[in-house]
């Protein structure tokens, strides 16, 4: 943090991650159902997840504990000046902090950290559905055993602080409005989801298809924002690199591969698609942030849409990228250009979210300052604190 650099408000981080308990996804599991949904397993000395019978190897230690040190990767992710080792950052690992664990850790933590608040999401829980998508009934069953699992141990709204969402698929419309009815009675005040098309008993859908109207009309009419949040959407590399969530490594070496723009593809893709369905015409109380995709997808989604309306003259009521500025908030990676995001957006439609204390995250989350020095008072003021608190506010019909 710039010790010049005095701000007059709060600062509330739009993206916190917690690591799941080593019974996260098994404490409230109905008996028998491990072998369908998760369960742990020990392969040469080592503990993995297996969901749905397959050994997941998404992260390289699924108990977190050690645990690489948060932001380590930070200097790569802005452009890697010094040409950092990246695999022995990852390695400089430390047993698991109290505060990855329990909310009431967390809040000393935030008080350190000068951080009024924070939103937070999954780690593992951003990457199952795409592991388990071809057992639409076992989704339902994890999540709703992870859901009550994170009631239990964090809740949904801790000191008004730490808001956490639980996390929603399509993959039954009736299990997702039942289980939005509960997370609203346990005080939600977010939701999260990954942005793909869900796979459904009928086969893979357009999540904005009518079919899943039921499901929006609820969260239009409960004013809740819908975070979509990057994880594992299982977007294809058509052939260029090998498909499945997990670091670019072979051979002991770490190489970039099409991969690397997966996230921004899936996120592009399901915004688009979104606005080309009219749904938050259909859905004008419907608010959606878009967490840890990055920005740079906008210029290319904003250019697909006045196309669209250019050659379908009275399909959308007015411009459509002004529907999705309405109706859409950005929380763009940090190291993204700020200025040229809320020149796209709109400073009322941007968020801040440090990613901490996953590896891409800021060290320090106040370490974010100096990136917005170039914007007024007002509109910092919007980026760095309101923005989030609007959105964790239900907003009546």
């Amino acid at each position: 943090m710039d010790p010049e650099f005095e701000l007059g408000h709060p600062v509330f981080d739009a993206d916190n991650h917690y690591y799941e308990a080593l019974d996260a996804f098994t404490r409230h599991l109905p008996a028998g159902m491990g072998p369908r949904c998760v369960q742990w397993a020990t392969i040469e000395g080592k503990q993995y997840h297996v969901v749905g019978g397959k050994v997941s190897r998404a992260v390289a230690n699924a108990t977190f504990n050690p645990i690489s040190k948060p932001g380590c990767l930070s200097e790569y992710f802005r452009g890697n000046p010094n040409n950092v080792d990246v695999l022995a950052l990852l390695k400089d690992s430390e047993p698991i902090r109290d505060e990855y664990l329990n909310p009431v850790a967390r809040t000393k933590v935030l008080d350190d950290q000068g951080l009024a608040g924070c939103f937070m999401y999954p780690t593992l829980g951003m990457l199952y559905e795409e592991i388990l998508k071809d057992d639409p009934e076992a989704v339902g069953i994890t999540f709703r055993a992870f859901n009550r699992w994170l009631a239990e141990d964090w809740g949904f709204d801790h000191e008004g602080r730490i808001v956490n969402a639980p996390y929603l698929t399509l993959t039954d419309v009736d299990w997702a409005v039942e289980e939005l009815e509960w997370a609203l009675t346990q005080g939600a005040r977010l939701i999260v989801m990954r942005p793909a098309a869900p796979t459904t008993l009928l086969g893979r859908k357009n999540p904005f298809d009518e079919m899943f109207d039921p499901f929006w009309a609820r969260v239009n009419e409960a004013g809740i924002t819908v975070v979509v949040h990057a994880g594992d959407s299982g977007p294809s590399s058509n052939g260029y690199a090998v498909d499945g969530f997990a670091a670019n490594f072979k051979g002991g070496g770490f190489r970039p591969s099409l991969k690397n723009f997966h996230i921004e593809q899936a996120v592009h893709e399901y915004l688009l698609s979104m606005t080309l369905a009219n749904h938050f015409t259909k859905f004008p109380n419907l608010r959606v942030a878009s967490v840890e995709n990055g920005a740079e997808f906008l210029p290319d989604l904003f250019r697909k849409l006045r196309s669209t309306a250019k050659k379908m003259p009275g399909y959308y009521a007015e411009d459509p990228v002004d529907i999705f500025r309405r109706h859409v908030w950005v929380n763009p990676f940090w190291e993204d250009d700020l200025v040229t995001v809320v020149e796209h957006m709109g400073a009322d439609r941007v968020i801040f979210g440090s990613d901490w204390p996953h590896i891409e995250a800021l060290p320090h989350p106040l370490d974010y300052l100096p990136e917005t020095k170039p914007l007024s008072d007002d509109d910092r003021r919007l980026v760095l604190h309101d923005n989030a608190i609007e959105l964790a506010t239900l907003r009546a019909l």
